[in-house]
């Protein structure tokens, strides 16, 4: 077996049907990501910066000498950026109640994709990051927002900025909206803007490919959780028309007649969409496909979520974002097979990953060099178009809308647009110019990159045990065999 795991369709038996390879991949992945989490005890550890060059250089790097250090803190807390790794430290933050397509998974179940966030963030931004999971709960086990509000206000001192993932709606809402006015740092929802800022490049791409406007298309809406709520915010900022649009959430489309929404003030952000889209009275959302351009579905899990016909029903050379994790709504063959001009899903297994995997380190890295106080949608959406303009440069297909996370270059180019828009928009109080936020963030990257396959090629990192690949995939193969996934 092919330990980069490039082609994994090919690993899986010939007999199998497309729809059990499909199953198989993820049950693959899945045990796989389990057995060699357990195997390396996660995914992350703490390492120094500073050099260890005898015995004195401990009193310089702790007591007495750190002192200066605190005296100097204590004068201008700002220097706490220059004086610590502050100002190149992200704190991700999670509660744990809504974790990828898998729920409330207790207040630790989220460590693993906390700590994925800071592997990613450090490998491709050049950041340090550390997974910070807490209880939310409150006497009754309901999560409360302003628990993690308080948590992340208190913490703040240590970081540079916050990266708020896998909070269960509403709380997401109340808990970015008071966060981003209160810290003096920046607080950002990779599951809101993240994915806004990622979806929104691929559909800049897609649009240019099919030969059609952003002004003029109409595009359904399928979930209204944070991320589909602020991939339509964003959208409609970067040129889309509400009037043109529709979304739909478990209850059937968001407009003017859904008073549940309305006389729950917890939903303001979704009550902002039935405003602004102006739907009069609910509609099926086969009916709201009908001559549709684009569909961008971030609902639960699937497949089976999105049916083919809907699709069969859109525009020619239609669109579709299935990206829900981590399984599809609905794979892309069958949505190409349903007529689809260019189809897009969350995973890196597929064509045309709409993740914002590929946004995050970038625009934190961006936010930190240019000492932000805050990530506006202006940063989100210069992002955006950051990420959209490196695709196009390498030449689009529709395979190819947006790059991938080994196109590490993308990430410098990223972090110095949101630098600039950082400036543009008010909110930096650093001194670095965009060209310069480029080269160290750039510099930054390299040399991360570089101890992680140091480390790897001295085998301070080992290889996985082959055996534990051979297991997961014949185990994967077992349960499609049985019918035991979808």
């Amino acid at each position: 077996m092919d330990i980069e795991l490039k082609n994994i369709d090919e690993l899986f038996p010939q007999d199998l049907t497309p729809d059990q390879v499909n199953s198989a991949k993820t049950l693959f992945l899945k045990e796989l990501s389990l057995s060699l989490h357990r195997h390396y005890g996660g995914k992350m550890m703490t390492l120094p910066k500073a050099g260890l060059y005898g015995n004195n250089w401990f009193n310089l790097w702790y007591t007495p000498g750190v002192s200066g250090v605190s005296t100097a803190i204590r004068d201008d807390q700002q220097a706490s950026f220059d004086l610590s790794n502050r100002g190149n430290l992200v704190a991700v933050v999670s509660d744990s109640t809504r974790v990828l397509g898998d729920g409330d998974c207790g207040p630790a179940g989220g460590l693993g994709v906390m700590e994925g966030k800071a592997f990613l963030m450090k490998y491709l931004g050049g950041v340090d990051a550390v997974a910070l999971c807490m209880d939310s709960r409150d006497k009754n086990g309901r999560p409360d927002a302003q628990k993690i509000i308080d948590f992340v206000k208190m913490a703040q001192p240590s970081f540079g900025a916050v990266n708020l993932e896998d909070i269960s709606q509403p709380n997401c809402y109340q808990v970015l909206d008071t966060l981003r006015q209160e810290c003096g740092i920046p607080v950002w929802h990779d599951d809101a803007q993240g994915t806004g800022c990622v979806t929104l490049a691929g559909l800049i791409n897609a649009l240019k490919l099919a030969g059609k406007e952003l002004s003029d298309v109409k595009m359904v809406f399928y979930g209204a959780g944070a991320a589909n709520t602020t991939i339509f915010r964003l959208v409609m900022a970067a040129g889309g028309k509400p009037e043109n649009c529709v979304m739909f959430d478990v209850d059937g489309a968001l407009g003017l007649h859904r008073r549940d929404i309305k006389d729950d003030p917890r939903y303001y952000r979704q009550w902002e969409i039935c405003q602004q889209t102006k739907v009069a009275n609910d509609i099926k959302v086969e009916k709201a496909l009908k001559g549709a351009d684009v569909l961008i579905s971030l609902s639960r899990s699937g497949p089976g979520v999105i049916q083919p016909e809907w699709i069969a029903g859109m525009a020619p050379r239609s669109i579709v974002f299935a990206c829900a994790n981590p399984v599809p709504e609905i794979y892309p063959s069958e949505a190409l097979k349903a007529g689809a001009f260019i189809v897009a899903t969350g995973r890196g297994d597929f064509p045309n990953q709409v993740n914002n995997s590929l946004g995050f380190p970038g625009i934190l890295k961006g936010a930190l060099l240019a000492r932000a106080s805050k990530i506006t949608d202006n940063m989100a959406i210069a992002a955006a178009r950051a990420i959209a303009d490196f695709a196009q440069e390498a030449g689009l297909t529709p395979e190819r809308i947006v790059s991938s996370m080994e196109e590490w270059e993308l990430f410098p180019k990223v972090a110095a647009a949101v630098a600039g828009q950082a400036v543009r928009d008010g909110v930096a109080r650093g001194s670095m110019t965009k060209e310069e936020v480029y080269l160290k963030a750039r510099q930054d990257i390299s040399e991360a990159r570089t101890v992680i396959h140091g480390l790897m090629d001295h085998g301070f990192i080992k290889k996985p045990p082959m055996e534990l690949l051979e297991k997961a995939l014949e185990k994967a193969v077992a349960q499609v065999r049985a019918g035991v996934a979808k």
